[in-house]
């Protein structure tokens, strides 16, 4: 039928929203795995657990995606929590080690199924404030984001020509900055190799994962798990929601959280720390570039979790790049791959004037790192901005 007829533009190939999905994929996957790399290793994963952890998040995002489109007929898709892997790399090690850290990614998994089977734990998330919970995203990604200003200085040779190649393409092409800053990065490894005469070990590019045990501490639950189910809700969820609504589409919130949360439950014994709805990467599956009819829009939601599935096959020799690389050079891809998250954050945390103070704080004592009682600096920069926003709204309406 023509859009005369039907009030719908002409059906464009199916191939159109096919490769919406590949797309989608590959900017999501190539702009971030390097921040779950990061913040898997500083939580104590070896190279192998590190790696065994994207494979996992990997599968169970992309089945995710097949499962909530096809279900639903909506371009619903799923992604890794990169600002919870950012949290993870502010946050370190903790007692208890990476046994500890995989108890912490379960209960992360139990509070977003409680979620959707209880209403009142969403609730209880809605009401902190959004300028609080953004500060703290914000503080915990500032160290990463100085990576590659950092790096320019400790190592040039490998840093300036991923910098420069984000800088080209941030102005001429911005969804594809990042993942091409990583295949700068790729060219420097490589260069790095054949300069070195290194070898590389076959074993490195199997794909594999590794089971772990978990143990579960107070020290993971407060530092780790409270904090990466606040950023994921917060940073993640609610605005993957409001995207995916702005094209015309109610995701279906209980078997979102239902999906997301199962996935993270599977994924959390072999590394993988959380999956959540998309958000910024939401918008080129369920935009009008990805088919001109909404109604068929929901293909590249499948193509996108078929995709990360390929890509998972990969995570091995993706990890080992990143194994490979001279100092410097994957920190400053991660950190560039962090800006845009980082601006968002505090544009929301200093917004409002008469929260301002509270959102300052929040963001200082996340940003400053400090444990104390063996709990992370997330956990702390929220307790220090509630207080802070008692103190100074007490008697206010």
């Amino acid at each position: 039928m023509t859009a005369s007829l039907e009030g719908m533009p002409e059906a464009a190939p199916l191939s159109r929203p096919i490769m919406a999905g590949v797309v989608t994929a590959l900017v999501g996957f190539t702009s971030s795995f390097a921040v779950v790399l990061t913040g898997l290793s500083a939580v104590g994963a070896s190279s192998a657990q590190a790696a065994g952890g994207l494979l996992a998040a990997s599968i169970t995002m992309g089945l995710a995606c097949v499962i909530l489109a096809w279900r639903y007929r909506m371009p619903i898709t799923v992604a890794w929590s990169t600002p919870g892997a950012a949290l993870l790399a502010a946050t370190g090690a903790v007692d208890g080690g990476w046994p500890a850290a995989i108890g912490a990614f379960l209960l992360t998994a139990a509070l977003i199924l409680l979620t959707a089977l209880w209403p009142a734990l969403g609730a209880l998330i809605a009401r902190i404030p959004p300028s609080i919970a953004q500060a703290m995203l914000a503080g915990v990604l500032l160290p990463l984001c100085l990576a590659p200003i950092t790096g320019l200085v400790e190592n040039p040779w490998g840093v300036v020509p991923v910098v420069l190649t984000w800088l080209v393409f941030a102005r001429i092409a911005p969804r594809w900055a990042v993942p091409l800053a990583f295949a700068a990065a790729a060219v420097v490894v490589g260069v790095s190799l054949i300069r070195e005469s290194a070898a590389v070990d076959p074993a490195l590019l199997l794909p594999h994962a590794e089971l772990t045990t978990p143990t579960f501490t107070a020290g993971a639950a407060v530092g780790i798990a409270l904090p990466l189910f606040i950023v994921t809700m917060a940073s993640q969820n609610v605005p993957g929601v409001a995207i995916m609504r702005s094209f015309g589409y109610e995701v279906p919130w209980r078997p979102a959280m239902l999906v997301t949360g199962l996935g993270t439950a599977l994924g959390a014994p072999a590394g993988g720390h959380a999956i959540n709805l998309a958000a910024i990467s939401a918008a080129l599956a369920a935009g009008p570039d990805a088919d001109p009819d909404p109604r068929r829009r929901w293909v590249a939601g499948v193509s996108t979790g078929v995709s990360y599935l390929v890509l998972g096959g990969l995570s091995a020799a993706f990890a080992a790049l990143v194994l490979l690389a001279p100092d410097a050079v994957i920190p400053a891809v991660a950190g560039l791959a962090l800006f845009g998250a980082f601006g968002s954050s505090v544009q929301q945390a200093i917004d409002d004037p008469g929260e301002r103070v509270p959102a300052v704080v929040t963001f200082l004592v996340a940003a400053s790192g400090i444990s104390l009682l063996g709990v992370s600096a997330a956990f702390w920069a929220l307790v220090a901005g509630l207080m802070v926003r008692v103190v100074l709204h007490a008697g206010r309406r």
